[in-house]
């Protein structure tokens, strides 16, 4: 009797599975795009460096003079260094030089004085691994150096951008209403007025350097992420699930940043990634022109101008070698964006 008793039981309910998070999903997808977390590893890498520069472990001596000026890379070997020319005086009468130059009779004096006081410099590399620029110093220093500079402008500016884009944004799109009229007047204002005209205004207000230049950079470029953040808060503040955890009595707050941002978050990915290239395209600019980071300091912009003069002398070491730390990481740095939106696109969570 207690068997059949036993078998007409029913079986216990299995326990309620909390469901996978967004960021927990997210990142399970992401570790599957083998070209993703490549672009990964190589932006941590240049992460990395730049950490160590900013440390000062690396690059530090990235000022001193290790090199003949204009030192070829290794590869090439040192360069053939034409004979001296030397002009030998015409041969005629003896001629006083103190009847044209009045100091001619101390020159000698002052020779045998700075004999004295001269100093040994240490011998100078006639190449260099990545060769040098025009006074000497080391080209791979310089672009590590300016890693930290142009990287530090084109994240730090892209990330204050995506923050105020972002947040004016959901605040335009949610609320809607005076709050989005007001907004929406902020942002005329500043779209009515060309980009360029708009930095060079910054620039003379901030002046020079590098905090300043992600500052104004910032300043000008969150217009177009707002832009889209409003239009994807405007379509998920109705939404049903926001709908729902209204009902349960989350905040506005919740609804906003808990529920909704992380479904818009591969926007706010895709247009950071532009912003950070854009930066860094405008730091090269602004150097340029003089109204980039100050005349102590180098950057990516800061060498492409050098090196422009150096082209015509056939010295294009220090071209290759900033644009082609650039072309790494720009094309990591949007290979991993990509990848990242495509880990928190909510359209393909229904395709797992």
């Amino acid at each position: 009797m207690s068997a059949v008793l036993d078998n007409k039981m029913p079986a216990p309910a299995p326990a309620a599975q909390r469901s996978e998070g967004v960021w927990h999903a997210a990142w399970r997808r992401l570790r599957t795009d083998r070209v993703g977390m490549l672009a990964m590893a190589i932006v941590a890498a240049f992460i990395l460096l730049i950490v160590l520069t900013s440390a000062r472990l690396v690059a530090r001596d990235w000022q001193v003079e290790k090199g003949v000026p204009s030192a070829p890379p290794t590869f090439m070997g040192p360069s053939k260094q034409e004979a001296a020319s030397v002009i030998e005086s015409p041969k005629g009468p003896n001629v006083d030089l103190s009847d044209i130059d009045p100091l001619a009779p101390r020159y000698a004096e002052w020779a045998e004085r700075a004999k004295q006081y001269k100093t040994e410099e240490a011998p100078r590399a006639q190449t260099l691994p990545f060769g040098g620029d025009r006074l000497g110093r080391d080209v791979l220093t310089k672009t590590i150096k300016g890693t930290q500079t142009s990287v530090f402008v084109g994240l730090i500016g892209a990330l204050f951008a995506a923050v105020i884009g972002t947040v004016l944004g959901a605040l335009a799109g949610f609320f809607g209403g005076r709050i989005g009229d007001f907004i929406e007047w902020v942002y005329n204002v500043f779209t009515a007025i060309p980009d360029v005209l708009l930095i060079l205004a910054f620039a003379a207000i901030f002046g020079r350097g590098v905090g300043s230049v992600a500052i104004i950079l910032s300043l000008v470029g969150w217009t177009g992420l707002y832009r889209q953040v409003r239009a994807e808060f405007l379509k998920h503040s109705s939404r049903e699930y926001v709908r729902a955890a209204e009902a349960i009595g989350a905040s506005v707050s919740s609804r906003m940043f808990r529920h909704i941002l992380p479904n818009v978050s591969h926007v706010i990915f895709v247009r950071m990634s532009l912003l950070v290239v854009g930066f860094i395209k405008y730091e090269v600019i602004l150097s340029y022109l003089g109204l980039g980071v100050s005349v102590d300091d180098v950057s990516w912009g800061t060498m492409l101008a050098e090196a422009q003069p150096e082209l015509i002398l056939g010295h294009w070491w220090q071209l290759v070698s900033a644009t082609l730390f650039m072309a790494v990481f720009i094309t990591a740095f949007s290979m991993m964006t990509d990848a990242l939106r495509d880990a928190l696109d909510p359209k393909l969570r229904g395709l797992e």
